[in-house]
């Protein structure tokens, strides 16, 4: 055996090696990413968003730490279904949508902002329009909306984000939608608020 093949035969074992490394690290993001995305609603009194709070449920914090569930977010005309995480870390939106930082949180006033990967939680959102329904729930509420607008922005272009003066809605992803590698724009969706209902507390089982 020459030591030609021999350093063949051990690059091919090295490559079998990194390929099945690899296979089972996608394979563990996508079992991640579905487990959170099925992540049940909370009952009203797990109520952690300011603001949020239902009869008899205790007041939450002013706070929410990173990776905390924040809400469920549905969009039926395009079977959007989406688990909102806390914050925009690269570890939270590998698994779910992500409250954006500094913006409002559902059931308070001003902009809720939420982002998405294009290509994975927020791959639906392409073929969203105006007029579509955007469904936000909560431990403590149901917050109904109405898409209103869609843009093209650069990344820098923040102003999407600020806050308003009545509760709205707004999406970011990437854009264009099939660019390989970081994309340079943002797809962003806006959306106000047309109605909004309380989650009835569960039934306390008799003790």
């Amino acid at each position: 055996m020459t030591k030609k093949f021999t350093a063949l035969l051990w690059l091919e074992r090295g490559l079998w090696v990194v390929g099945i490394a690899l296979a089972l690290w996608c394979a563990a993001v996508v079992f991640e990413a579905r487990h959170v995305r099925n992540l049940p609603v909370p009952p009203p009194q797990a109520a952690v968003l300011p603001g949020d709070v239902s009869d008899g449920a205790p007041r939450p914090p002013t706070a929410v730490p990173p990776g905390t569930w924040v809400a469920r977010l549905e969009a039926p005309g395009i079977n959007l279904e989406a688990t909102v995480l806390e914050g925009t870390s690269d570890a939270t939106l590998a698994r779910a949508a992500g409250h954006i930082e500094d913006t409002a949180f559902p059931g308070g006033a001003g902009n809720v902002g939420i982002a998405g990967h294009r290509d994975t939680t927020f791959r639906p959102v392409r073929r969203i329009k105006i007029g579509d329904p955007l469904v936000l729930t909560t431990a403590g509420h149901i917050y109904r909306y109405r898409v209103t607008n869609t843009s093209i922005v650069l990344p820098q272009d923040v102003s999407v984000l600020d806050p308003t003066d009545h509760p709205t809605l707004t999406l970011v992803t990437c854009y264009p939608f099939h660019f390989i590698g970081h994309a340079p724009k943002r797809f962003i969706v806006s959306a106000d608020l047309v109605g909004e209902t309380s989650r009835p507390a569960a039934p306390v089982p008799p003790g």
